[in-house]
């Protein structure tokens, strides 16, 4: 059996991301809550995230190599997850409006039992949204299973003028930092 690199999510932006890079993969999702620990930082939360997904589905595939990622979203200190429901996405989006903020994807790799985690931070700046852009987002259904209430490759793009970072880790993905990994990791 030949071991192949097994992407621990159900994002098809992660899938794309990896296919557009040519690195071939398997899918697997795993079930975890994704809930941050009280007092945890963003950094942290997200490499933790993307530790307990990998290992989930690890413990599944041993002879596999398990890729786990899990994005979050920062303003002010205040980490954003993906909106509970539309008034939680209309909230999100009115804290981004006009502002910079950090977004942050934890990677884990398993090879054979053993884990490295990473990370990527991009600093995204987001211009003033009106209400009723923000309530035509939020109708339009694309903010719901995104961190931070936007998908910067969507509709949201017209509104990020600058970003200072990895493009690919804002979309879902640091796909240099991930191809780094398994270099080092002799995967490819």
């Amino acid at each position: 059996m030949i071991p192949m690199l097994v992407l621990a999510s159900a994002s098809p932006r992660r899938q794309e991301l990896l296919r557009s890079a040519r690195i071939p993969f398997d899918v697997q999702p795993a079930v975890i809550p994704e809930d941050p620990l009280p007092g945890e930082d963003a950094k942290d939360c997200a490499e933790r995230l993307a530790r307990e997904k990998a290992l989930a589905i690890a413990r599944q595939r041993p002879h596999d190599f398990v890729l786990g990622a899990d994005t979050v979203v920062v303003v002010d200190g205040q980490l954003l997850g993906k909106p509970s429901d539309a008034a939680d996405a209309a909230r999100m989006l009115r804290l981004l409006s006009g502002r910079e903020h950090q977004v942050i994807t934890g990677v884990c790799l398993v090879v054979s039992g053993q884990s490295s985690v990473a990370s990527e931070t991009t600093l995204v700046t987001v211009s003033e949204i009106t209400d009723q852009e923000i309530v035509d987002y939020v109708a339009s259904g694309e903010p719901m299973d995104k961190a931070g209430a936007y998908a910067i490759q969507g509709i949201a793009s017209r509104w990020i003028p600058r970003i200072e970072g990895d493009y690919s880790n804002v979309v879902g993905l640091p796909v240099a930092l991930v191809w780094r990994m398994l270099q080092r990791a002799g995967v490819v």
